[in-house]
């Protein structure tokens, strides 16, 4: 158990309290519009029954090629990639993609591949990128709904559930690029990581020097590094009560925001007079500008997805904590246990090599990616890039926030094409 016994110190009424607060912040938008699940089933079971794939429901539909793939991590997760190794109505190339430029995309938080895919073919990342010649691979993170399955646990399993985001990086991403690499006929690939996506690539280029080496540039959007100036007010109270501790506790080691409990309670709460659950996103990742009601409906049917209760206490201690470091397991005898030392070992983004290609873009209206927050790695970075002045690109945008860098209407025109344009100088 993370921190070895209830040290949370919550009574009855501030947890059901800050449960009440973390519902609402992350499951009411989907609760709202998404059919109750199925008696006796769980959420992703019923998900997986209602689908069959992200190839076959947001990809093939649109005409482009779409391969499934799986990769096993070094710890036994399975993981789910799509390729979308052509254009739309061009001719898939056989085997490595015809010598494309590969393209790894990861999303955030409680999100999973369709990240990439909500908005038209004109409109979202993944296909961009298809039509524009690249060779493009969709990740899942563990837990998600197509990367539930181990070699040797259940995901209703508590064992199944014992990762944070230290493992996303270390474990996930490294098998990741490491596949992508080897099917892309030992091809480097761009990444692009949105939101949590961005902080597991700061962590692995800071730690995982081997990547690098797989790795043509990274772009980061959204990107989340520092969290302790976070603005969300939502996300700021689930921290600061150790809510995600205080549910560990209670033994529940799936977070899963749209189980069956929580759909019926949000739905009840989305009733009542004068709660707008479209506008609580806007209130737990900032004021969007740009969403339309079609990218908000696919959204709605595909996310949120669960993640691990300790992957919430890993992001909640660093909300606190002002601090980019690894799992706190709460006492010095477990850290020494796990790290060698009293204390997690922190990420040094200074550590990333000067020569490396860093693409960020981040808005002014972000809650949780918050511009001060951002600050922080950008004045590293600069420092560690400054000799090689188009090895940082780094693009501000006064009106996006957080669901905007992947949602947006106009994203293709103001952060993909300057994205691509990145990419494309970063080939020669």
């Amino acid at each position: 158990m993370p921190g070895g016994g209830n040290r949370c110190g919550l009574q009855p009424i501030s947890l059901l309290q800050a449960l009440a607060t973390i519902i609402l912040a992350v499951a009411a938008a989907a609760a709202a519009a998404r059919p109750a699940p199925i008696a006796g089933t769980s959420s992703s079971t019923s998900r997986v029954a209602a689908a069959n794939g992200t190839c076959q429901s947001r990809v093939a539909p649109f005409g482009y090629a779409c391969e499934e793939h799986t990769v096993t991590t070094e710890d036994g997760y399975i993981l789910s990639l799509q390729r979308i190794p052509s254009g739309r109505g061009e001719t898939a190339a056989g085997g490595g993609g015809g010598g494309k430029v590969p393209v790894l995309l990861q999303h955030g938080l409680m999100m999973d591949g369709v990240t990439w895919l909500m908005n038209s073919p004109n409109e979202s990342l993944g296909y961009i990128l298809a039509d524009n010649g690249y060779d493009v691979w969709i990740a899942n993170s563990r837990g998600t709904v197509y990367s539930r399955h181990h070699t040797s646990l259940v995901s209703s399993d508590s064992a199944y559930w014992n990762w944070s985001w230290d493992e996303l990086s270390s474990k996930d991403l490294s098998a990741e690029v490491q596949y992508v690499y080897s099917q892309a006929g030992q091809q480097k690939m761009h990444y692009v990581g949105h939101s949590l996506g961005t902080l597991i690539a700061l962590a692995a280029l800071s730690d995982q020097q081997q990547q690098i080496g797989m790795l043509r540039s990274a772009g980061l959007l959204s990107p989340i590094a520092f969290l302790d100036k976070m603005s969300s007010p939502l996300a700021r109270a689930a921290a600061d009560v150790f809510l995600a501790e205080a549910l560990y506790w209670l033994g529940l080691s799936e977070f899963d925001p749209t189980g069956e409990y929580v759909h019926s309670l949000v739905t009840d709460i989305c009733k009542q007079p004068g709660i707008d659950c479209y506008n609580l996103m806007s209130a737990f990742t900032g004021d969007n500008c740009c969403l339309d009601n079609s990218s908000v409906q696919v959204f709605l049917a595909h996310e949120p997805q669960a993640t691990a209760t300790k992957n919430m206490i890993h992001l909640a201690q660093m909300i606190r904590g002002g601090t980019i470091a690894k799992y706190d397991y709460g006492n010095a005898g477990d850290n020494r246990e796990h790290y060698g030392q009293a204390t997690p070992p922190a990420y040094d983004v200074t550590a990333i090599p000067g020569d490396f290609p860093l693409f960020l873009s981040y808005g002014g209206r972000d809650s949780l990616s918050d511009v001060q927050d951002v600050s922080r790695p950008l004045r590293a970075l600069g420092q560690s890039h400054s000799r090689d002045g188009d090895k940082l690109t780094v693009q501000y945008l006064a009106d996006y926030a957080h669901a905007d860098f992947v949602m947006a209407r106009n994203a293709g025109e103001r952060v993909y094409a300057p994205l691509m344009a990145f990419f494309t100088l970063q080939e020669k």
